[in-house]
């Protein structure tokens, strides 16, 4: 749809789990009796709620554009604010609607914000949390923490040259990237020279499709151009120690993006280890399995069969006593769950296969540890198990700071 600019005040109450903040468009300034075309479109707003970009709470929005307009809400972007709220700070990148957008916030405020959405998400599964709610864990690094980026590339038509870039929000526009404060200075420094590069061979920008580079801790930058209408090729590995093992594994491949908070959530995730039985679902390249339950009869399943690959190394990797890694759904790997056993999952976004509930609820393993990229599933899933489980410890993660994203990390006992 063709973007639409207004200029009408809309309140906004609060944020919501997707990172935006929500208002409802009363129209109270606009003219009822005016048909003009312009002004009907705007009237036929009265009533819906609006999701907003750049807001904070209590904030009004006195001009917005809105980029999805249904027929019972719309999205849109706050251009001038009345009244800003006292969390409000100048961000640290032009971009940062579409890298990170939380960049409006102080801290500490994100950090209250992503606990009041938990405890937002837990209720409306049915779920209620410790009274007083829950503190949201991070190591204080809230800038240039990523560890991997993906960088689109733009043709600047004034200057004839390639510029980094990302895509506006709600839109397919590409803006270019001046500064990038979200992951690691040695990733953007990298992604400089190799468009300066391609600058200076008279490259164009439309041959590419992106740009993707990866770090591991000592900075070593590791991945390069994916061209448009060709297969991706293989870079190098990285390796990077995790609680004192090292993992190998591939730049455009699954890995961890902040290590340090990862390796909180890990160093939790192992206190929790009591059993000699361990299965790891959803194990990736196996960082989670392999480094809090090593030493223990360990089996790890895997979908997907590069990170398969990699997880047989790192299985390998460790002698004798190799783990065993299946490549399998994890929904198909159902034999393999045990009444004697902490099972640990680690699911995409859509949470966990009803199929998988059913067969943990009717095996009953004594523990679970749940560690989620989508608390909003993860509650749904945790709701289901409460029917054989007791939640006995949350412990939500920052593991994107500066965006509204968030890691959550349940542990639920046999009742």
């Amino acid at each position: 749809m063709k973007f639409i600019e207004v200029s009408s005040p809309v309140k906004i109450d609060k944020l919501v789990p997707g990172g935006q903040g929500i208002g409802t468009f009363t129209g109270e300034d606009l003219d009822k009796n005016d048909k003009s075309p312009e002004n009907m479109r705007l009237l036929s707003l009265i009533g819906k709620k609006g999701f907003f970009w750049n807001v904070l709470p209590e904030e009004i929005v006195t001009k917005f554009t809105i980029t999805k307009n249904k027929s019972h809400y719309f999205e849109a972007i706050a251009e001038e604010i009345t009244n800003p709220s006292s969390h409000r700070v100048t961000p640290k990148d032009t971009c940062f609607l579409s890298t990170s957008p939380w960049q409006i916030m102080d801290y500490d405020y994100e950090l209250e914000q992503k606990a009041n959405l938990l405890q937002e998400m837990f209720s409306q599964a049915g779920l209620s949390l410790a009274t007083g709610g829950v503190a949201v864990k991070t190591d204080g690094n809230d800038f240039y923490y990523r560890n991997k980026m993906e960088y689109s590339l733009y043709w600047d038509v004034e200057n004839s040259e390639i510029r980094l870039a990302q895509h506006a929000r709600g839109s397919h526009r590409k803006v270019p990237l001046v500064t990038s404060s979200i992951e690691r200075p040695e990733i953007f420094k990298k992604a400089q020279e190799i468009v300066a590069e391609l600058n200076a061979n008279h490259e164009e920008a439309r041959k590419y499709q992106s740009l993707l580079l990866r770090c591991d801790k000592s900075g070593k930058v590791e991945g390069g151009l994916f061209e448009n209408k060709k297969p991706h090729p293989k870079f190098n590995n990285l390796e990077d120690e995790i609680l004192g093992h090292k993992y190998s594994y591939s730049p455009n491949g699954f890995f961890q993006i902040n290590l340090p908070v990862y390796e909180l959530a890990l160093t939790e995730i192992k206190s929790y280890i009591e059993t000699n039985n361990v299965l790891d679902l959803y194990s990736g390249v196996g960082t989670i399995g392999l480094s809090v339950a090593r030493g223990k009869h360990l089996t790890l399943v895997e979908s997907n069969r590069a990170a398969y690959e990699e997880l047989e190394k790192n299985c390998k990797a460790i002698g004798p006593a190799t783990p065993c890694a299946v490549l399998s759904n994890s929904e198909d790997a159902l034999e393999y769950i045990a009444p004697d056993q902490t099972v640990i999952l680690d699911p995409p976004r859509a949470g966990c296969d009803k199929k998988l509930i059913e067969k943990l609820l009717e095996i009953k393993p004594q523990r679970i540890i749940y560690l989620s990229c989508n608390p909003s599933t993860q509650a749904r899933d945790v709701k289901l198990l409460e029917e054989k489980y007791q939640l006995i410890k949350v412990t939500p993660y920052n593991f994107f700071p500066r965006t509204p994203h968030l890691e959550n990390l349940v542990v639920l006992d046999l009742r």
